[in-house]
């Protein structure tokens, strides 16, 4: 096989510097007007977009990179004590590869709950369906977490799930607006068993 030319210009595009990122929580607020204090409430203190598919839609899709389908790339970044709030990925499996810090991995209904410890270098998969969280638990420094999210199907979209009482403690505070544009986003409040 010959080998494909590529120029500078066209491997710049292909590349996303960490100085130059905004986080997913800075792009949203701009983008959808969804205040910053709400995506840090139920995300990671900073999430950063590496890659999504080209026609990618959700809370990343303003990635640098515009990758093939299936595969979105961001990192989570986290002081001591931070991670998201319990949710669920609907139909994407959720892939957490520890850079720094020390992260717990906690999956399970309320009460069932298990949880697992990775430390840098370690690599968790999470299957779709599963309630599940991540928290820094390093004692004094900031984490990160390469997130791998594998998107299944025909749709480039990754739905979340988040308890409804977290609905209503947004809603109360930042309107239906503010969850309005979440949903455009692909975030959801209907997590939990059916009772």
């Amino acid at each position: 096989m010959k080998s494909i030319a590529v120029s500078a210009e066209e491997m710049r595009r292909r590349m996303a510097r960490f100085k130059d990122l905004k986080s997913y929580q800075y792009q949203n607020e701009s983008a959808a007007g969804i205040p910053t204090e709400v995506l840090e409430k139920i995300a990671a203190h900073r999430v950063y977009p590496l890659m999504v598919p080209e026609g990618y839609k959700g809370r990343s899709a303003q990635a640098p990179i515009k990758g093939a389908p299936g595969v979105v790339l961001s990192i989570a970044e986290c002081p001591p004590g931070d991670g998201p709030a319990m949710h669920i990925h609907e139909q994407t499996i959720e892939n957490f590869f520890c850079l720094s810090g020390r992260f717990d991995i906690a999956w399970g209904d309320p009460g069932e709950e298990q949880s697992v410890t990775l430390d840098p270098l370690d690599f968790v998969s999470v299957p779709p369906g599963v309630l599940r969280r991540f928290t820094n638990v390093h004692p004094t420094d900031t984490g990160r977490l390469l997130v791998i999210i594998h998107v299944q199907t025909q749709e480039q979209s990754d739905r979340i799930a988040y308890a409804p009482s977290l609905r209503e403690e947004i809603h109360q505070k930042h309107g239906q607006k503010t969850v309005d544009a979440l949903d455009r986003i692909g975030i959801r409040f209907d997590a939990g068993r059916p009772s």
